[in-house]
């Protein structure tokens, strides 16, 4: 059984409820810094909820069999955090690359079509397994490039917060 991390933060009349899944721990305070202060910030649009996952162990010298079964083993714990209802985005290098814009009129047209629960899902250092991209409602692209995964976090937690400032119009995105 994996170990989990929850972390929750909740807006005093939140309508969407945006949901983290990431596999791995923040290890360094500066991380853990930045998304609480994005965490803090998003309390006032939306009710969140961060939940790690451990990272499963990869023997050293890994073969490619071994790098699958791990990446298996990590989709499985993040599609047993997911419900049927939820709305799934999975940050992928191969998903539709939005701008600011694109992800904020996403995340509204979501809470126009009712979809009040999305999960965005972070995978480990190997990527994802095919099964929870194959559920993800859609794949999300920051870029075509890695990045690690702890600033990801923080990244996806700033565009996400940006992206409920441009939906009400209010001073932050330029």
């Amino acid at each position: 059984m994996q170990s989990v991390n929850y972390i929750r933060f909740n807006a005093k009349a939140s309508v969407m409820n945006i949901t983290i899944i990431a596999v791995g721990k923040l290890k360094e305070k500066y991380w853990r810094d930045a998304v609480s202060e994005y965490s803090k910030r998003l309390g006032a649009y939306c009710g969140l909820k961060i939940i790690e996952l451990k990272e499963s162990p990869l023997p050293a010298n890994p073969s490619k069999a071994d790098e699958e079964a791990v990446k298996k083993a990590e989709g499985t714990d993040i599609l047993s955090r997911i419900s049927k209802g939820d709305y799934v985005i999975s940050l992928e290098i191969k998903g539709k690359p939005l701008d600011s814009e694109g992800l904020a009129s996403k995340i509204e047209q979501l809470g126009v079509d009712g979809k009040s629960s999305v999960v965005f899902i972070i995978g480990g250092s190997l990527g994802l397994d095919k099964a929870v991209s194959e559920r993800a409602n859609f794949r999300l692209s920051f870029s075509a490039m890695t990045f690690p995964h702890q600033m990801m976090r923080v990244i996806l937690l700033e565009q996400v917060y940006r992206s409920f400032k441009i939906i009400r119009k209010e001073t932050y995105h330029k």
